[in-house]
């Protein structure tokens, strides 16, 4: 398949809002497409690259080339170049990086450069594609979307359902199952803005602790543990204390969901970062392990002995995970029937808080595991941090947001009355706000390198984040953790806008 078709119909997605009609648009692409193209298509849709993150920033990309004439250029001959690229190492490394994008660019038509310059800088984002995605292949091959998108849960992997279908039709589907060995992609939760709001949809539920940990799912079979991110990524050569404390458990074979979490000399959660850092190290992990030990915390069961678990309801499959895994190494839970137990469950929300946890996480009693999806019937509840802070630049879109002021640089207040980077984010921007924002930074402009407009800053945000995490890249020591938009305060003076100590304040477990 041709890159320019694939940047066509990227295009025409992000400019469509009815999904119906977005769904179509990738039923005819994946019709075009052959069994082989798709390990690319479908990441480069949801503007993902297979190899990663290529660290290729717009200082190289802003070396303009002239574009080809006519489009050349394969899905697979891009991938394989960016392949090539990814192992560029050593000294001389960003030349050599700039002379292969250039000669990428070079083969590129105008089109195909502005979809590359978006892929290579992560600007390319197409929300909710992978669903989209299954439904378009169902529509392309005759499938069923419900049994698409099971066996896209069941095997871990839309490329590879995708990669099948394509090849042999619909009856590729029965391949994928639920295997010990083989990971799913885990069920997610949506967020509630209370308890009461979890509890008032759910009926009869459970809520339990929402742990600022890893997410892992843990298969054994025998005397082999395998432990899983909720990526997918194989990570237990690096948690040895949780490989022992699995094989501890009676059962031989089964499939655990949960987390690893460190905690401090005082029981406390360590901070998010702690416990990243830990899961992330590769070298001496038996030193690791010894400084900052994870547990694994396991919350639900997908499969024990022969048996899958997943259609079963919650209130089962807790069963039997407390057959097999002992309480301590469960997640603390209280069971709600109703509205009637709002205040029993917002007093566990307080207590969890208090131990250190993120919030909680309302789940049915009656639902089956919706691996891979974020399902309804798991609600997190979790208070939302905000501050109102002032923009101190932006950066120019891409893709749908082409010719918009985007990516928003945030600073806080200093003592001497300069501002402190903390971070950028261009989450929870509307249409609108993009617009508004767009006229409004040009007018505060004071430089511009072609990418980054700097502003005076003037303007100020009010910014929902989740946390903070420390950071050597912003002069405060710390960063905000997801980050997003939610309104403008032109009632605000730059100097009302909350300063750094405050925010410290706030975060104590952060400070650098």
């Amino acid at each position: 398949m041709l890159l320019t078709r694939l940047a066509h119909v990227s295009r025409q997605v992000a400019a469509t809002a009815a999904r119906s009609r977005k769904t179509a648009l990738l039923a005819e692409l994946f019709r075009d497409a052959e069994a082989d193209d798709v390990p690319i298509v479908i990441p480069y849709l949801a503007g993902r690259l297979p190899q990663g993150r290529l660290g290729i920033g717009w200082k190289v990309l802003s070396r303009r080339v002239p574009p080809a004439a006519e489009p050349s250029l394969t899905v697979r001959e891009v991938d394989a170049r960016l392949t090539e690229l990814g192992k560029v190492a050593g000294p001389g490394s960003q030349a050599e990086r700039t002379r292969l994008v250039g000669e990428l660019m070079e083969a590129a038509t105008e089109d195909e450069q502005r979809f590359l310059s978006g892929l290579l800088t992560g600007e390319v984002r197409q929300g909710a594609l992978d669903a989209l995605a299954v439904d378009g292949l169902a529509e392309a091959t005759g499938a069923d979307a419900a049994d698409v998108r099971r066996a896209v849960m069941l095997a871990g992997s839309l490329q590879a359902v995708a990669q099948a279908l394509l090849a042999d039709g619909p009856a590729a589907l029965d391949r994928f199952r639920l295997t010990v060995g083989r990971p799913v992609q885990p069920m997610l939760a949506q967020t509630a803005s209370s308890v009461a709001q979890a509890v008032g949809k759910l009926g009869s539920c459970a809520v339990e602790e929402k742990l600022d940990g890893i997410r892992v799912q843990v298969h054994r079979d025998g005397d082999t543990v395998r432990i899983h991110t909720r990526t997918l990524e194989d990570i237990t050569d690096r948690l040895p204390e949780v490989t022992a404390a699995v094989l501890e458990l009676r059962g031989e074979r089964f499939v655990l969901d949960g987390e690893v979490i460190s905690f401090g000399a005082d029981g406390r959660p360590r901070t998010f970062q702690e416990t990243a850092g830990r899961v992330g190290s590769r070298v001496d992990v038996s030193r690791a392990a010894r400084e900052i030990p994870v547990s694994p915390v396991f919350f639900d069961m997908l499969a024990v002995g022969d048996r899958q678990l997943l259609d079963l309801p919650f209130a089962q499959r807790h069963v039997e995970l407390a057959r097999l895994v002992p309480e301590p190494m469960r997640v603390r839970r209280t069971l709600v029937s109703g509205p009637e137990d709002v205040p029993e469950a917002e007093e566990f929300l307080a207590t969890a808080l208090g131990r250190g946890h993120e919030g909680v996480v309302v789940k049915a009693l009656d639902a089956a595991y919706s691996a891979g999806r974020r399902g309804a019937s798991w609600l997190k509840v979790k208070p939302v941090h905000t501050l109102d802070l002032v923009v101190l630049a932006a950066e120019r879109g891409h893709g749908r947001r082409t010719g918009k002021l985007s990516n928003l640089h945030l600073g806080a207040r200093n003592p001497d009355g300069t501002f402190a980077m903390l971070g950028k984010t261009f989450k929870g921007l509307t249409d609108a706000m993009l617009t508004w924002q767009t006229e409004r930074l040009w007018e505060l402009a004071v430089e511009d390198d072609g990418w980054v407009l700097t502003v005076r800053p003037e303007l100020v945000v009010e910014i929902a984040y989740d946390g903070l995490q420390r950071s050597s890249r912003y002069p405060a020591g710390v960063t905000l953790r997801f980050a997003r938009v939610v309104r403008y305060r032109e009632d605000k003076r730059p100097e009302e806008a909350d300063t750094v100590q405050t925010l410290l304040a706030a975060h104590p477990e952060v400070r650098p």
